[in-house]
């Protein structure tokens, strides 16, 4: 098939510049700056970690310009790892950016080879098959990383399985699991009183219920990971408001009635 060239860039020489001047400058605070040269592989792992995050806030908080500044801070960590991999005689920045380009051509053979595909739908199934030969998994889900958070896992873990076919057919049926692990769950601990409630069993009943959810948000194109963080953001902002308002009336949270803390709840709202 013929391959759509993308129109000519303009910047393209100012972007190599820009990124031979980022190895040139690795490679001297790797020669010259006590701390870049203590550091390894295992010591950065951390502080990518952490700037992974504050990307992430900043595309929750749509701030263009902290994205572009984090996204610096992130490829100062890739330029990093390929000069300590240099080192080692293992791998260089150009072996990593090349194994990249390769896996993209591989990965894509509707655009790379004579593979026809319908939708983005279809792309995405012909992916986690090519990913699965090329690695050479016993199991589709053995590409999902064990260190994920649990929230982010589960959600890996159901796109992949989707990739193979094995997925709910409509929207429709996985909420019926979701209210059915919901009645499950109340019926059993939805107790009063001094009554005691089996732990373990709550807890696989409540992972049951969040599984569910997660499945039903991807069916309705809802990123739950995205989502619970608006709203811890939202919680964030509001409690913070009641702090602020109680503090200017000279009043200690902890010794404040809910009803008048709700007032306060209540205007947040309202911003």
């Amino acid at each position: 098939m013929a391959i759509i060239q993308p129109p000519a860039d303009e910047r393209r020489e100012e972007k190599l510049k820009a990124f031979d001047r980022l190895l040139t400058i690795m490679d001297e605070l790797r020669m010259n700056c006590p701390w870049d040269k203590k550091q390894t592989l295992e010591s950065l792992r951390h502080l990518t970690i952490e700037e992974t995050y504050e990307l992430s806030d900043a595309i929750l908080e749509n701030d263009l310009e902290e994205v572009k500044k984090e996204l610096g801070d992130l490829m100062l960590h890739m330029v990093f790892y390929a000069k300590i991999g240099e080192e080692k005689n293992a791998f260089d920045v150009a072996d990593t950016l090349n194994s990249v380009c390769d896996k993209l051509v591989y990965r894509h053979p509707h655009i790379y080879s004579d593979v026809h595909v319908e939708d983005e739908e279809q792309v995405k199934k012909n992916w986690e098959k090519l990913k699965l030969k090329e690695k050479g998994n016993r199991s589709v889900l053995g590409g999902v990383p064990k260190s994920l958070p649990a929230l982010v896992k589960a959600m890996r873990i159901q796109e992949k399985a989707r990739g193979v076919g094995f997925d709910w057919e409509k929207k429709e049926q996985v909420w019926e699991k979701v209210e059915e692990e919901m009645q499950e769950f109340k019926a059993e601990f939805n107790v009063c009183g001094e009554q005691s409630v089996d732990r373990g069993k709550a807890q696989a009943e409540f992972g049951d219920l969040m599984f569910s959810l997660i499945n039903y948000a991807r069916f309705i194109d809802i990123n739950p990971e995205e989502a619970l963080e608006r709203t811890n953001k939202k919680f964030i902002h509001r409690f913070q408001h009641l702090e602020k308002r109680a503090q200017e009336e000279g009043k200690v949270l902890s010794e404040m009635t809910l009803a008048e803390m709700d007032r306060y709840w209540n205007e947040a709202k309202k911003l």
